[in-house]
């Protein structure tokens, strides 16, 4: 369970949105992750802190492959995104990078921008802070939650590669 601040976008955010491609000769995700969605919001990446969510509208992380996207928000902080619908290949990556990726129509028709939320993944809730009002999600499937909670796919295969001998 986390807490943080909502940030709130449209439709169609893409990879290049997320994190433009003339940065991407830079390897340093810390640095790299400076430039975050700077090309709609030119605040996030300065102000973004941990626990906070991203809730966006329909084909978040759409376009290419991207799989810095991801990376650089879970690098600024990010606890989860919240969109009504999300690229394939972007959820792919997100829960791959350890970032959770959720389905939810609600948390964009009833949230906006700066609402403080808690959000509880097992669980499959939101809870907007100033009056209480609760979002229901359908969680991430049990083996997807193992990989967030290690943190994405190398730590977990490290893991289970680690556990196997």
């Amino acid at each position: 369970m986390f807490s943080g601040r909502v940030w709130r976008y449209g439709d169609h955010v893409n990879t290049d949105l997320i994190i433009p491609g003339r940065f991407l000769d830079d390897y340093d995700i810390d640095s790299l992750s400076r430039h975050a969605l700077e090309d709609i919001d030119p605040l996030f990446s300065k102000n973004v802190r941990e626990g906070d969510v991203i809730v966006a509208g329909r084909n978040f992380g759409c376009g290419s492959s991207r799989e810095q996207a991801p990376a650089v928000l879970k690098q600024r902080g990010v606890g989860a995104v919240f969109a009504r619908s999300i690229s394939r290949i972007f959820y792919r990556n997100a829960i791959n990078v350890g970032l959770p990726a959720i389905l939810c129509d609600g948390t964009y028709r009833l949230l906006v921008a700066g609402d403080i939320v808690t959000v509880d993944l097992e669980e499959g809730r939101v809870i907007r802070q100033h009056d209480g009002l609760k979002i229901v999600f359908s969680p991430p499937a049990p083996h997807l939650m193992t990989i967030l909670r290690k943190g994405g796919l190398i730590p977990y295969m490290r893991d289970r590669l680690r556990d196997d001998r």
